[in-house]
């Protein structure tokens, strides 16, 4: 007679819970389209670094945009 008690976790064909709750790496951008601005208001006297601060944020924001949608050398989630 057959085992009563099956051990799923040690089977091959498993199936990975998902993590709950949000995903942070998507919410990110709400804490960028606040900041842009706010750079921009708060450097106003100052415009060398206020264009290099404001630049600087873009150029990250842009990379961490790519780093979502092209996933460089990693697997799909």
């Amino acid at each position: 007679m057959a085992s009563s008690s099956n051990d799923f976790s040690t089977a091959d064909g498993a199936v990975r819970r998902k993590k709950r709750g949000p995903q942070f790496k998507f919410l990110v951008p709400l804490v960028y389209a606040p900041v842009l601005p706010l750079i921009r208001i708060g450097l106003r006297h100052n415009p060398v670094l206020r264009d290099r601060v404001f630049f600087g944020a873009l150029a990250v924001a842009f990379a961490h945009g790519a780093y979502l949608v092209y996933p460089f050398g990693r697997r799909y989630e």
